[in-house]
């Protein structure tokens, strides 16, 4: 690639900030941390990856970097594309060979939504096998939109306030999740990834499903920011601006305990006093 142009190099100085913005606000990455970049070999997890190798090289902190690819046996997967890419920039890698294909098709009925088995299966693979190289964080690809999705995919369908969190402690306590690109558009990325001609991978095995809720919700989500330019971005700073005793959940606040605080100052003032 040649010389960028003044737009491109705004555009990979923004996705570098706001990566660098998100790993500082989060504490995502230590000293003497073992980074298990998750790649699939998308737009968003080559971004990422491309990031991370900036900020390693420029953070006054040392850490490694494992790049680590699910091999889950779809027809036609192109198994050379990724081990050819990241020896070309001479990054260690492991590609993990798990025919999870196989189980999703015999477990999920024809024409129904596969990626929640998918990814669960995928999750699994992965937290094991980051556990047993001993990476202390495994980094993800999701970014600003991914969350704010989830988190309106949860509010209509799941009857639930929550998103993807940018920084998680897996259930058994065992990972550490990170998710880097969460300040970051989607927009931005896919202009990135074709900047950088990133050799992409595409998933035979969900990427044909055009009703998944997800897609409902990933339009509402554009329409709503050329209708109203900025829109994502004050919804995604509500995510780190929550009030719970402007909710009604009793797990979060105290609503039973509310009484009168008779020690207070009181709101009026005599006038005749003044």
């Amino acid at each position: 690639m040649g010389t960028l142009s003044v737009n491109q190099n705004k555009l990979q100085k923004r996705l570098r900030r706001l990566a660098g913005e998100a790993v500082t606000d989060f504490n995502m990455i230590e000293e003497g941390d073992k980074v298990m970049v998750c790649l699939s070999g998308g737009k968003d997890s080559y971004t990422m990856l491309d990031v991370l190798l900036y900020l390693q090289k420029v953070a006054p902190i040392g850490f490694e970097i494992v790049a680590v690819n699910m091999d889950q046996k779809q027809p036609g997967f192109p198994e050379e594309v990724l081990p050819t890419y990241l020896k070309s920039i001479g990054v260690d890698y492991h590609i993990i060979e798990k025919d999870t294909y196989s189980v999703v098709k015999e477990k999920i009925p024809e024409g129904k939504t596969t990626c929640s088995l998918c990814s669960r299966l995928r999750r699994g693979t992965l937290y094991t096998f980051a556990d047993r190289i001993g990476a202390t964080k495994m980094a993800l690809g999701h970014h600003r939109d991914d969350i704010l999705e989830t988190f309106f995919l949860n509010l209509f369908y799941g009857g639930t306030l929550k998103a993807m969190p940018p920084k998680l402690l897996s259930d058994d306590g065992r990972n550490v999740v990170i998710r880097p690109l969460a300040y970051c558009s989607e927009t931005d990325i896919e202009a990135y990834a074709k900047l950088k001609e990133f050799p992409i991978i595409p998933c035979n095995l969900c990427g044909s499903q055009e009703n998944l809720q997800r897609q409902v919700v990933k339009e509402m989500l554009r329409e709503w920011e050329r209708q109203s330019p900025g829109r994502t971005e004050i919804m995604f700073r509500a995510l780190q601006n929550v009030h719970p005793s402007q909710l009604a959940d009793r797990k979060l606040f105290d609503f039973a305990g509310l009484r009168i605080d008779d020690s207070a100052a009181p709101r009026f003032v005599d006038a005749v006093n003044l």
